[in-house]
């Protein structure tokens, strides 16, 4: 076993409880924010190459594209695409650059590494972090302040629900049967 991947050669045996304990929701949240804050040059990065593609395409300027609605679409989709590769890619390492930081990790249920389907069930799920509030303010035509109000609201409360999880771990690794564990963990066994 190599410091680089600590997890991979997990026996298959169930690891004990205490062993999947999530971290703290304190620094699960910092991390999850931390997550947001380097998403956000990646967005701009696949924003701008969509953008200018579609210039090509359409010779479209981009605040002409706006009102396009193909063109928003188009864009939303990539916006898609692209965070679930991200998230896949570097889940099925593991972790992403922001887990490293916070030194937490994402495993299966019995331990290992998670596997290219089980990253993109766990990319589906973890959706229910944004869909209710942006399901909501489609339907109430909200604006962008109300819709930020509203999904840190909900924010919240998804991540407070993980304390009636018996390991504290969210919902959604429940539901995708993976769980965030402390890196130094892994590196125990």
């Amino acid at each position: 076993m190599t410091h680089s991947d600590p997890v991979s050669s997990r026996p298959l045996a169930p690891a004990p409880a205490h062993e999947f304990l999530a971290p703290s929701l304190k620094r699960r949240m910092a991390c999850w924010l931390y997550e947001g804050m380097l998403l956000f040059g990646v967005m701009v990065a696949s924003g701008l190459v969509y953008f200018i593609a579609a210039s090509w395409i359409t010779g479209l300027s981009p605040g002409e594209m706006n009102s396009q609605p193909k063109l928003k679409s188009g864009f939303q989709a990539t916006c898609f695409l692209v965070l679930g590769l991200y998230f896949i890619w570097m889940w099925r390492r593991g972790q992403t650059l922001a887990m490293k930081t916070w030194r937490i990790e994402i495993v299966g249920t019995d331990g290992r590494r998670v596997s290219n389907k089980t990253a993109l069930k766990r990319y589906l799920v973890t959706w229910i972090w944004f869909l209710p509030p942006i399901i909501t303010s489609y339907a109430l035509h909200l604006s962008v302040i109300e819709l930020s109000v509203i999904t840190l609201g909900w924010v919240a409360i998804w991540s407070i629900l993980s304390r009636f999880h018996p390991q504290r771990q969210f919902w959604h690794d429940a539901w995708s049967r993976t769980r965030l564990i402390t890196a130094q963990q892994a590196l125990k066994s």
